[in-house]
């Protein structure tokens, strides 16, 4: 990497600054340092760099990630702003699964109703990315989904915080109900809502958060003097991350590129796993064998990914 590159100014970082972190318990108190970054880097994959370093658990770490995508995706989105994507809601996260409606309203605006779940730093979100369907299209159609962003203290917006989850509890979920939201034409992003937003949206999740994860570990592997191998390995890897979220997002080659860095980053959390293991009672330690979990969730959908990708790449 060039050494003005930003990514490559981030992983110095990552490699030299000093590994003392103060302790992050809650959104409020993760967020001021997070948004710091945000005001003084655009680079997303540079971002979550930085973001997984300055966490001092799993949970943080892949918050700077999650935010971290939404900003690849979104380059326009305000640096104050803190952004939550809202798709899945009761039957899913397929498009034939969404049920919020957009409609045009009067002046050229639209209105947003629907019910959202799993909605990540919904609580404490100010921005709402809402994938919607345009009321044209019928119910049993594949719908054409549009994004709308929507500011979370708008009138007909309520946010329903959801039970705590068993592992990265402090990052929260929430409920949405949007009932007849009003938004102007310039909230409505541009392109397809699936094909442009939410299916890049999960592949650029899997690259920023696992970075950020990685991240976060190389600056714990520094601070307990583990194994310099794992340095490396970790800081070869956080490399291969940043050049396969800058390729070509429908290219299948990326996509199998993305897989084996995967590959790699679940043998890294395995290791650090084990070294974790050693330290039972260290609170770190007993907030990383709890967060494992979250690093197998959607594991499904990514072979699948993987194999649709060789499947294009043989045809």
């Amino acid at each position: 990497m060039h050494p003005h590159d930003p990514i490559a100014a981030a992983l110095d970082h990552c490699l030299r600054a000093p590994t003392a972190v103060p302790p992050l318990d809650s959104v409020d108190r993760w967020w001021p340092g997070w948004a710091a970054l945000v005001a003084m880097h655009s680079s997303p994959m540079a971002l979550a760099l930085l973001g997984g370093f300055a966490a001092d658990r799993v949970g943080w770490a892949f918050a700077a990630g999650y935010q971290s995508a939404l900003r690849f995706l979104v380059p326009s989105l305000p640096v104050q702003a803190l952004a939550a994507f809202c798709v899945t809601e009761e039957g899913g996260n397929r498009p034939r699964d969404i049920r919020t409606l957009i409609t045009p309203g009067a002046g050229g605006g639209f209105h947003v109703s629907g019910a959202k779940r799993w909605t990540t730093l919904g609580p404490q979100g100010t921005l709402l990315l809402v994938t919607g369907r345009h009321a044209s299209a019928a119910p049993d159609e594949r719908p054409a989904l549009k994004v709308a962003l929507v500011q979370a203290d708008q009138p007909g917006v309520t946010i329903m915080p959801m039970p705590e989850t068993a592992f990265v509890p402090e990052v929260p979920h929430a409920r949405i109900h949007l009932q007849d939201v009003a938004i102007d034409a310039a909230s409505l992003l541009p392109g397809d809502g699936y094909s442009n937003y939410v299916k890049p949206f999960r592949t650029l999740e899997d690259s920023l958060v696992t970075a950020a994860v990685l991240a976060y570990l190389l600056r714990e592997a520094r601070a307990r003097g583990w194994p310099a191998d794992l340095h490396e390995r970790l800081a070869a890897t956080l490399v291969t991350l940043a050049r396969v979220t800058s390729s070509d997002h429908s290219d299948p080659a990326t996509h199998v590129a993305l897989a084996g860095a995967l590959h790699w980053a679940a043998a890294l959390y395995d290791e650090a796993g084990a070294l974790w293991a050693t330290t039972p009672e260290d609170p770190a330690s007993r907030r990383w064998l709890r967060d494992a979990p979250l690093f197998a969730v959607a594991a499904g959908a990514r072979q699948q990914r993987a194999a649709r990708a060789w499947e294009r790449l043989q045809a």
